[in-house]
Protein backbone atom coordinates (compact mmCIF):
# COMPACT_ATOMS: atom_id res chain seq x y z
CA UNK A 1 0.00 0.00 0.00
CA UNK A 2 1.25 3.48 -0.90
CA UNK A 3 -0.11 6.24 1.31
CA UNK A 4 -0.93 9.75 0.10
CA UNK A 5 1.04 12.14 2.32
CA UNK A 6 0.09 15.43 0.68
CA UNK A 7 -2.54 16.63 -1.78
CA UNK A 8 -2.89 19.95 -3.60
CA UNK A 9 -5.74 21.10 -5.82
CA UNK A 10 -3.96 22.99 -8.62
CA UNK A 11 -7.13 23.67 -10.62
CA UNK A 12 -10.68 22.37 -10.94
CA UNK A 13 -9.35 19.33 -12.80
CA UNK A 14 -5.66 19.17 -11.86
CA UNK A 15 -4.44 17.48 -8.69
CA UNK A 16 -0.99 16.99 -7.12
CA UNK A 17 -0.20 14.16 -4.74
CA UNK A 18 2.94 13.31 -2.82
CA UNK A 19 2.87 9.55 -2.26
CA UNK A 20 4.91 7.24 -0.09
CA UNK A 21 6.80 4.94 -2.46
CA UNK A 22 10.35 4.42 -1.13
CA UNK A 23 11.45 1.74 -3.58
CA UNK A 24 10.34 3.78 -6.57
CA UNK A 25 11.78 7.03 -5.20
CA UNK A 26 15.23 5.52 -4.61
CA UNK A 27 15.57 4.37 -8.23
CA UNK A 28 13.59 7.01 -10.15
CA UNK A 29 15.28 9.15 -12.79
CA UNK A 30 14.08 12.03 -14.94
CA UNK A 31 11.74 10.92 -17.71
CA UNK A 32 10.51 7.69 -16.14
CA UNK A 33 6.92 6.79 -15.28
CA UNK A 34 4.85 4.65 -12.93
CA UNK A 35 1.62 2.69 -13.13
CA UNK A 36 -0.80 3.20 -10.24
CA UNK A 37 -3.67 0.96 -9.15
CA UNK A 38 -6.21 2.46 -6.75
CA UNK A 39 -7.84 -0.80 -5.65
CA UNK A 40 -8.24 -4.45 -6.68
CA UNK A 41 -10.87 -3.61 -9.31
CA UNK A 42 -9.16 -0.42 -10.45
CA UNK A 43 -7.72 0.56 -13.81
CA UNK A 44 -3.96 0.64 -14.29
CA UNK A 45 -3.09 4.31 -14.82
CA UNK A 46 0.32 5.33 -16.28
CA UNK A 47 1.69 8.63 -14.94
CA UNK A 48 5.03 10.29 -15.56
CA UNK A 49 6.88 10.99 -12.32
CA UNK A 50 6.78 14.76 -11.69
CA UNK A 51 9.31 14.67 -8.85
CA UNK A 52 10.97 12.24 -6.48
CA UNK A 53 12.85 12.32 -3.19
CA UNK A 54 14.92 9.24 -2.52
CA UNK A 55 15.82 10.29 1.02
CA UNK A 56 12.19 10.91 2.00
CA UNK A 57 10.96 7.91 0.04
CA UNK A 58 8.30 9.89 -1.83
CA UNK A 59 7.25 10.58 -5.39
CA UNK A 60 5.09 13.41 -6.72
CA UNK A 61 2.40 12.85 -9.32
CA UNK A 62 0.28 15.45 -11.10
CA UNK A 63 -2.74 14.45 -13.16
CA UNK A 64 -5.90 15.83 -14.73
CA UNK A 65 -9.34 14.37 -14.14
CA UNK A 66 -10.28 13.38 -17.69
CA UNK A 67 -11.91 9.98 -17.23
CA UNK A 68 -13.69 7.86 -14.65
CA UNK A 69 -10.51 6.51 -13.05
CA UNK A 70 -8.72 9.86 -12.78
CA UNK A 71 -11.92 11.43 -11.39
CA UNK A 72 -12.00 8.73 -8.72
CA UNK A 73 -8.30 9.24 -8.05
CA UNK A 74 -8.84 12.97 -7.68
CA UNK A 75 -11.33 12.27 -4.90
CA UNK A 76 -8.74 10.41 -2.82
CA UNK A 77 -7.57 12.19 0.34
CA UNK A 78 -4.45 12.47 2.45
CA UNK A 79 -4.17 9.21 4.38
CA UNK A 80 -5.78 7.14 1.62
CA UNK A 81 -3.57 4.56 -0.07
CA UNK A 82 -3.04 3.21 -3.57
CA UNK A 83 -3.29 -0.56 -3.85
CA UNK A 84 -0.07 -0.68 -5.88
CA UNK A 85 2.48 1.56 -7.56
CA UNK A 86 4.76 -0.11 -10.08
CA UNK A 87 7.94 1.56 -11.25
CA UNK A 88 10.03 3.31 -12.15
CA UNK A 89 9.29 2.18 -15.70
CA UNK A 90 10.64 3.19 -19.08
CA UNK A 91 14.02 4.49 -20.14
CA UNK A 92 15.22 7.62 -18.33
CA UNK A 93 16.07 10.79 -20.22
CA UNK A 94 19.56 10.85 -21.71
CA UNK A 95 21.23 13.58 -19.66
CA UNK A 96 24.46 15.08 -21.01
CA UNK A 97 26.04 18.50 -21.36
CA UNK A 98 24.71 19.37 -24.79
CA UNK A 99 25.10 23.15 -24.56
CA UNK A 100 22.02 25.28 -25.23
CA UNK A 101 18.82 23.24 -25.02
CA UNK A 102 15.08 23.95 -24.86
CA UNK A 103 12.47 22.30 -22.65
CA UNK A 104 8.84 22.79 -23.72
CA UNK A 105 5.99 21.95 -21.35
CA UNK A 106 2.30 22.24 -22.16
CA UNK A 107 -0.45 22.09 -19.54
CA UNK A 108 -0.01 19.19 -17.15
CA UNK A 109 3.06 18.25 -19.22
CA UNK A 110 4.95 21.01 -17.39
CA UNK A 111 5.19 18.67 -14.40
CA UNK A 112 7.13 15.83 -16.08
CA UNK A 113 9.34 18.25 -18.01
CA UNK A 114 10.47 19.79 -14.71
CA UNK A 115 12.78 16.95 -13.52
CA UNK A 116 14.24 16.78 -17.03
CA UNK A 117 15.02 20.51 -17.06
CA UNK A 118 16.48 20.21 -13.55
CA UNK A 119 18.73 17.30 -14.51
CA UNK A 120 19.88 19.06 -17.69
CA UNK A 121 20.68 22.21 -15.70
CA UNK A 122 22.66 20.18 -13.16
CA UNK A 123 24.62 18.65 -16.07
CA UNK A 124 25.79 22.13 -17.08
CA UNK A 125 23.42 22.94 -19.94
CA UNK A 126 22.05 26.39 -20.71
CA UNK A 127 18.35 25.62 -20.21
CA UNK A 128 15.70 27.62 -22.05
CA UNK A 129 12.21 26.64 -20.91
CA UNK A 130 8.92 27.44 -22.61
CA UNK A 131 5.78 26.57 -20.68
CA UNK A 132 2.21 27.18 -21.73
CA UNK A 133 -1.43 26.39 -21.03
CA UNK A 134 -4.85 27.34 -22.31
CA UNK A 135 -5.37 29.77 -19.44
CA UNK A 136 -3.56 31.00 -16.31
CA UNK A 137 -5.58 28.66 -14.08
CA UNK A 138 -4.13 25.62 -15.87
CA UNK A 139 -0.53 26.85 -15.72
CA UNK A 140 1.53 25.14 -13.03
CA UNK A 141 5.00 25.13 -11.46
CA UNK A 142 6.13 28.41 -13.02
CA UNK A 143 8.37 29.16 -10.02
CA UNK A 144 9.89 25.67 -10.05
CA UNK A 145 10.61 25.90 -13.78
CA UNK A 146 12.14 29.35 -13.35
CA UNK A 147 14.47 27.99 -10.66
CA UNK A 148 15.96 25.36 -13.02
CA UNK A 149 16.03 27.49 -16.18
CA UNK A 150 18.46 30.11 -17.45
CA UNK A 151 15.61 31.58 -19.50
CA UNK A 152 11.87 31.06 -19.06
CA UNK A 153 9.08 32.03 -21.44
CA UNK A 154 5.45 31.70 -20.32
CA UNK A 155 2.51 31.61 -22.73
CA UNK A 156 -1.25 31.21 -22.46
CA UNK A 157 -3.71 30.70 -25.30
CA UNK A 158 -6.04 33.40 -23.96
CA UNK A 159 -3.37 35.87 -22.82
CA UNK A 160 -4.41 35.65 -19.16
CA UNK A 161 -0.74 35.26 -18.13
CA UNK A 162 2.56 35.71 -19.92
CA UNK A 163 2.48 35.98 -23.71
CA UNK A 164 -0.69 35.35 -25.66
CA UNK A 165 0.76 32.69 -27.90
CA UNK A 166 1.09 28.99 -28.46
CA UNK A 167 4.40 27.54 -27.26
CA UNK A 168 5.49 27.00 -30.85
CA UNK A 169 5.67 30.76 -31.52
CA UNK A 170 8.52 31.61 -29.10
CA UNK A 171 10.10 28.26 -29.99
CA UNK A 172 10.36 29.30 -33.64
CA UNK A 173 11.61 32.76 -32.65
CA UNK A 174 14.48 31.23 -30.67
CA UNK A 175 15.41 28.86 -33.49
CA UNK A 176 15.41 31.76 -35.95
CA UNK A 177 17.44 34.06 -33.71
CA UNK A 178 20.05 31.46 -32.68
CA UNK A 179 20.84 29.46 -35.81
CA UNK A 180 22.82 26.34 -35.01
CA UNK A 181 23.07 27.11 -31.29
CA UNK A 182 20.18 25.00 -29.97
CA UNK A 183 21.50 21.46 -29.68
CA UNK A 184 18.44 19.54 -28.48
CA UNK A 185 14.79 20.04 -27.55
CA UNK A 186 12.44 18.17 -25.20
CA UNK A 187 8.67 18.60 -25.38
CA UNK A 188 5.97 17.14 -23.14
CA UNK A 189 2.28 17.98 -23.26
CA UNK A 190 -0.89 17.11 -25.15
CA UNK A 191 -0.21 14.98 -28.22
CA UNK A 192 -1.42 17.72 -30.57
CA UNK A 193 1.02 20.19 -28.98
CA UNK A 194 3.93 17.77 -29.36
CA UNK A 195 2.95 17.18 -32.98
CA UNK A 196 3.18 20.90 -33.74
CA UNK A 197 6.44 21.24 -31.81
CA UNK A 198 7.84 18.45 -34.00
CA UNK A 199 6.62 20.24 -37.10
CA UNK A 200 8.19 23.49 -35.93
CA UNK A 201 11.64 22.05 -35.18
CA UNK A 202 11.98 19.61 -38.08
CA UNK A 203 12.99 22.22 -40.72
CA UNK A 204 15.81 23.32 -38.41
CA UNK A 205 17.05 19.73 -38.01
CA UNK A 206 17.32 20.15 -34.24
CA UNK A 207 16.97 16.78 -32.45
CA UNK A 208 13.61 16.83 -30.67
CA UNK A 209 12.47 14.37 -28.02
CA UNK A 210 8.86 13.84 -26.95
CA UNK A 211 7.47 11.80 -24.06
CA UNK A 212 4.41 9.80 -25.08
CA UNK A 213 1.60 8.67 -22.79
CA UNK A 214 -0.41 6.32 -24.95
CA UNK A 215 -3.12 3.79 -24.13
CA UNK A 216 -1.33 1.45 -21.76
CA UNK A 217 -2.51 -1.73 -20.05
CA UNK A 218 0.15 -4.04 -18.63
CA UNK A 219 3.26 -1.86 -18.90
CA UNK A 220 5.44 -4.83 -19.92
CA UNK A 221 5.13 -4.78 -23.72
CA UNK A 222 2.99 -7.94 -23.72
CA UNK A 223 -0.40 -6.46 -24.61
CA UNK A 224 0.65 -4.16 -27.47
CA UNK A 225 -1.83 -1.48 -26.42
CA UNK A 226 0.78 1.25 -26.24
CA UNK A 227 2.11 0.67 -29.75
CA UNK A 228 3.46 3.78 -31.47
CA UNK A 229 4.29 3.85 -35.18
CA UNK A 230 7.63 5.36 -36.14
CA UNK A 231 9.27 5.82 -39.53
CA UNK A 232 11.33 2.67 -38.97
CA UNK A 233 8.51 0.53 -37.58
CA UNK A 234 6.35 0.09 -34.49
CA UNK A 235 7.60 0.22 -30.91
CA UNK A 236 5.98 0.05 -27.50
CA UNK A 237 5.93 3.11 -25.26
CA UNK A 238 6.10 1.14 -22.00
CA UNK A 239 9.36 -0.70 -22.78
CA UNK A 240 10.93 1.24 -25.68
CA UNK A 241 9.96 4.71 -24.42
CA UNK A 242 8.41 6.78 -23.11
CA UNK A 243 10.71 9.16 -25.02
CA UNK A 244 10.96 9.07 -28.82
CA UNK A 245 12.40 11.06 -31.68
CA UNK A 246 9.58 13.52 -32.41
CA UNK A 247 10.47 13.69 -36.10
CA UNK A 248 9.93 9.94 -36.55
CA UNK A 249 6.53 9.61 -34.85
CA UNK A 250 3.47 9.00 -37.03
CA UNK A 251 1.41 11.68 -35.30
CA UNK A 252 -1.80 11.06 -37.23
CA UNK A 253 -1.74 7.40 -36.22
CA UNK A 254 -1.00 8.31 -32.60
CA UNK A 255 -3.83 10.84 -32.38
CA UNK A 256 -6.23 8.35 -33.93
CA UNK A 257 -5.24 5.62 -31.44
CA UNK A 258 -5.60 7.97 -28.47
CA UNK A 259 -9.22 8.67 -29.42
CA UNK A 260 -10.09 5.03 -30.13
CA UNK A 261 -11.92 4.42 -26.84
CA UNK A 262 -13.28 7.93 -26.38
CA UNK A 263 -17.00 6.95 -26.65
CA UNK A 264 -16.53 4.23 -24.00
CA UNK A 265 -14.57 6.64 -21.79
CA UNK A 266 -17.31 9.27 -22.02
CA UNK A 267 -19.97 6.68 -21.21
CA UNK A 268 -18.01 5.52 -18.16
CA UNK A 269 -17.75 9.12 -16.91
CA UNK A 270 -21.47 9.70 -17.43
CA UNK A 271 -22.38 6.51 -15.56
CA UNK A 272 -19.99 7.42 -12.74
CA UNK A 273 -21.50 10.90 -12.38
CA UNK A 274 -25.04 9.52 -12.54
CA UNK A 275 -24.17 6.97 -9.84
CA UNK A 276 -22.86 9.74 -7.60
CA UNK A 277 -25.97 11.84 -8.16
CA UNK A 278 -28.27 8.91 -7.21
CA UNK A 279 -26.20 8.24 -4.10
CA UNK A 280 -26.31 11.90 -3.08
CA UNK A 281 -30.07 11.95 -3.56
CA UNK A 282 -30.52 8.82 -1.47
CA UNK A 283 -28.44 10.27 1.37
CA UNK A 284 -30.34 13.56 1.16
CA UNK A 285 -33.60 11.61 1.45
CA UNK A 286 -32.39 9.85 4.57
CA UNK A 287 -31.81 6.44 2.98
CA UNK A 288 -29.11 4.41 4.77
Amino acid sequence: MNTILEKQVLSDVTKLMVVEAPQVARKAKAGQFIIVLMHDQGERIPLTIADYDGAAGTITIIFQEVGKSTIQMGAMKVGDSFRDIVGPLGHPTEIENYGEIICVGGGVGIAPVYPIARALKEAGNHVISIIGARTKDLLLWEDKMRAVSDELIVTTDDGSHGRKDLVTVPLKEILDSRPGKIKKIWAIGPAIMMKFVAGTTKPYRVPTVVSLNTIMIDGTGMCGGCRVVLEDGAQFVCVDGPEFDAHKVDWNNLLSRLSFYRPEEQLAVERHKDHECKLDRAIANGVR
